[in-house]
């Protein structure tokens, strides 16, 4: 069976008697039916699940909203076959990425077991000073954030000390949770770790690094201004105590061999990002070589790992391996820093390539029975300047963290929904991409209902409510990315082919 797809409707081309079936176009409620529909039953899902929806039901829903499209697809003619060889085709798009999140979780077991991870939390927990307290917790949950890909690592470990330190001085509890979620929201966007920063190009059809260098433009500006919102409010604080760190810093000690020479591995990766190296490249060297250190560094921390008292080549092999592949944790008395000395290795990764291989199949009935072609073609007949476009974008990232209740959906469902839109555009996919993180990522945790805005608000002990106004990157995000939209500032066009 071969497809023949055109502008606003779909053909068949059947092999036996080369019979050309035409089907007449979707109407526009016919093609925003599965998207309601899938809304509709993600919603309720999540208010049975809660937080577990993201285990594994939150992606048979998106394979039941797959079922409606097809059901939409039949009535309007289209074959199954047609239907399942563009599934095929979304599938196979995303097996870059997909590679691309196994490694990742292959670095972070690396780091982490090399001390490279401990070593960023260790050095980062001393800059910190009572006057530039809520500026410091933002630097360093940046950088753990950055180290670790989670926001969520980063606020059930570094952010609970901080909230108690912050506790002790003094400073309000909403003001230090604002902080610190600004921080991990940073670098849960900028870090190659990250499953949303990698899902986001996925979704868009652009590359991982130059997703993370097109984000630059807006989230540092935006990251600068939270800084200095931090510093100025600092000043304004009647600090009454001081931050001892000790206890952190101790536990981390007793566990690694901290040392400054362990940044050379995030610098090599760096070097060789910057030097627009393949991503899968970069991110292999940067396993294997913290992959050497930890055996140079952390002999121990293998042989724990490992199950033995001694280590020699098969030992280390074993260590060093289950690191890269399974869920490996590093033993240490402070219960605040179990869930950090903590790595799923390739394993973590499963559970976003599932949702992504969901929403692939998704994407693809909607694209094969033209539903994705018939809306974008209505956005962009409703939203004609490129400002509205990435206006709608946004509006409708929001809207689903607010009716989905989750960061994921918000990103894929607005990705597959406007990718076709933002080419008809002449615009690159990593405006898209971008937008997707600005407005999707950041915000799902500013509102008390969804997954992300629950688990902070259970973990850190504040609601959405009291640090809200204070999670200035996160409600900023949106504004600047519209604000480049707007002035045309950094807004790349399609190169020809």
């Amino acid at each position: 069976m071969q497809t023949m797809r055109q502008e606003k409707n779909t053909s068949e081309i059947h092999n036996q008697d080369q019979k050309i079936k035409e089907n007449k176009e979707l109407s526009i409620w016919e093609a925003l039916f599965p998207v309601f529909a899938l809304v509709a039953m993600l919603a309720f899902n999540v208010f049975v699940f809660g937080d577990d929806a993201l285990s594994g039901s939150n992606q048979f829903i998106l394979l039941l909203g797959g079922a409606v499209a097809a059901i939409v697809g039949f009535r309007n003619k289209v074959s199954h076959e047609s239907m399942m060889g563009e599934v095929a085709e979304n599938i196979k798009s995303t097996s870059g990425a997909i590679l691309i999140l196994l490694m990742v979780g292959a670095l972070a077991g690396t780091w982490l077991i090399s001390g490279v991870i401990p070593a960023m939390i260790y050095y980062g927990l001393q800059v910190l000073n009572p006057t530039i307290f809520l500026a410091a917790c933002l630097i360093i949950c940046a950088i753990i954030s950055i180290a670790t890909g989670s926001s969520w690592t980063t606020s059930a470990t570094v952010g609970i000390a901080l909230i108690g330190i912050g506790d002790a001085l003094g400073i309000s509890m909403g003001m230090t949770a604002g902080a610190v979620l600004s921080g991990a929201y940073f670098g849960d966007k900028m870090s190659p770790m990250s499953d949303t920063t990698n899902l986001a190009p996925a979704m868009a059809g652009t590359d991982l690094f130059t997703h993370i260098k097109y984000m630059t433009y807006t989230t540092v500006p935006t990251f600068i201004l939270s800084l200095l919102f931090f510093t100025v409010l600092g000043f304004t604080q009647n600090i009454t105590g001081e931050a001892d760190t000790n206890a952190l810093l101790g536990d981390i000690d007793k566990a690694f061999s901290i040392s400054p020479w362990l940044f050379i591995v995030p610098i090599i990766v760096i070097g060789l990002i910057v030097k627009k190296t393949p991503p899968l490249i970069a991110l292999l060297a940067g396993t294997i070589l913290a992959a050497i250190f930890a055996l140079i560094f952390q002999p121990e921390v293998v042989a724990q790992i490992a199950g033995v008292q001694e280590l020699n080549f098969t030992n280390a092999y074993k260590g060093v391996l289950k690191a890269i592949t399974v869920e490996t944790s590093i033993a240490t008395e402070n219960k605040a820093l179990a869930d950090l000395f903590t790595t799923g290795g390739m394993s973590k990764m499963t559970g976003t390539i599932w949702l992504i291989l969901c929403a692939m199949v998704f994407g693809g009935i909607m694209d094969a029975i033209g539903a994705l072609a018939r809306i974008s073609s209505f956005m962009l007949n409703l939203f004609d300047s490129v400002f509205g476009l990435f206006a709608s974008t946004v509006f409708t990232c929001i809207g689903l963290n607010f009716t989905a209740s989750d960061q994921y959906l918000a990103i894929v469902i607005p990705g597959k929904m406007y990718a076709k839109a933002y080419k008809d555009k002449g615009l690159a996919p990593e405006n898209l991409s971008r937008t997707l993180e600005d407005s999707g990522t950041v915000t799902s945790v500013l509102i008390p209902w969804n997954t992300c805005g629950a688990y902070h608000t259970g973990v850190l002990g504040v609601s959405v409510f009291d640090f809200g106004i204070y999670a200035i990157f996160n409600w900023l995000s949106p504004f600047m990315t519209l604000l480049f939209a707007a002035f045309k500032i950094k807004i790349k066009q399609l190169v020809a082919k």
